[in-house]
């Protein structure tokens, strides 16, 4: 039984996820990107978790809540694109590349689910 948004596995996993990018960023980014690619990175992995907890606080409105999963769902691909440009200067290596890539990939996935599915 779903009693909130912390209920949603697409939050939990979104958070979790956020939290190791945020880790990645801070700790293997080079320092003149900690205010360029890193924090973009973090603004990106950071809005899809608060984007489902927002959308699910408004979730008397089916539509309301589906369009912040949109915004979510936009976010992960904004993420997808930064790990490639991240992995393409030298940032992230190949294997945390293809593992975030992949992490990534499947939470859009999950959050397209979610929203064709939301009543």
């Amino acid at each position: 039984m779903i009693k909130g948004y912390k209920d949603l596995k697409v939050y939990q996993v979104s958070y979790k996820l956020a939290l190791i990018i945020h880790q990645i960023t801070t700790d293997k980014f080079p320092k003149h990107e900690t205010y360029e690619i890193g924090a973009q990175l973090r603004r990106a992995v950071i809005s899809i978790p608060l984007n489902i907890a927002e959308g699910y606080g408004k979730k008397q409105s089916p539509k309301e809540f589906k369009r912040f999963l949109n915004m979510a769902l936009g976010s992960c691909n904004e993420v997808n694109v930064l790990i490639d440009f991240s992995h393409d200067l030298g940032y992230i290596d190949d294997a945390t590349h293809k593992k975030i890539y992949e992490q990534y990939d499947i939470l859009g996935k999950r959050i397209y689910t979610l929203i064709e599915r939301w009543k």
